[in-house]
């Protein structure tokens, strides 16, 4: 259960876009931003790069090696099972880190936050209506599609024995990853949009902006 303290009242004002890798958050958040005069928190962004001493430190405090694991230790050495229960295992805790950064986020209109560690089951809690949430999914075919077209989604480029094997983990774990991301939307009664490529991005982000319609409006101001 996320901690609820709200000392600027920004949690209570978010809007978020979770989801599946691939799916197009980053830049459905974006366009929805630029529309509307929104500020967006990329999830993916901090977790990977300002939370780093946070995740040293919590390494030491439990007596864990401080240092990172090797790249084959990561995608290659076990299945896209394994991976993909760690990940899962972890989003709690990083997604208190987010939190953290959200708290310290003062702005007088909502803001998006979006990124895949952003778990309905974990928003949810927070929300003062589902509508506050999306949850973005690609299609296979859509998947496949990006593999193909989006340079940094077909290759995993980091050092490993067997590049082959360490690709095909990352994409079955992504696909395991949003499967579970779904079930948890639907249960919650979180809207879910598959992404199938038969919208592109702007069309998806007005689908996106419909359903936070309610928060988008602007603020009427004083006489």
């Amino acid at each position: 259960m996320p901690e609820m303290w709200d000392p600027h009242g920004s949690l209570r004002r978010m809007l978020w876009i979770g989801g599946g890798q691939w799916a197009g958050k980053s830049t459905v958040a974006e366009l929805v931003a630029e529309q509307y005069g929104l500020t967006v928190y990329h999830y993916d962004y901090h977790d990977s790069r300002g939370h780093q001493d946070r995740r040293v430190a919590r390494r030491v405090t439990r007596g864990e090696p401080v240092g990172e694991p090797t790249a084959d230790q990561v995608w290659v050495d076990r299945s896209s099972e394994e991976m993909a229960a760690e990940t899962l295992a972890g989003f709690p805790v990083r997604f208190a880190w987010a939190l953290d950064d959200l708290r310290a986020l003062f702005t007088g209109r909502p803001a998006i936050a979006e990124g895949w560690g952003l778990r309905p089951e974990l928003v949810a809690p927070l929300l003062d209506s589902p509508r506050r949430m999306v949850v973005l999914v690609p299609t296979e075919d859509f998947r496949q599609y990006q593999l193909r077209t989006v340079p940094r989604a077909s290759v995993l480029n980091v050092p490993v024995s067997d590049p082959a094997r360490a690709q095909a983990n990352r994409v079955a774990r992504d696909r395991l990853v949003a499967e579970d991301a779904a079930q948890h939307a639907r249960r919650l009664g979180i809207r879910v949009i598959e992404v199938d490529g038969t919208l592109d991005a702007a069309s998806v982000a007005s689908v996106v902006a419909e359903q936070f319609a309610p928060y988008l409006r602007a603020p009427t101001t004083a006489a």
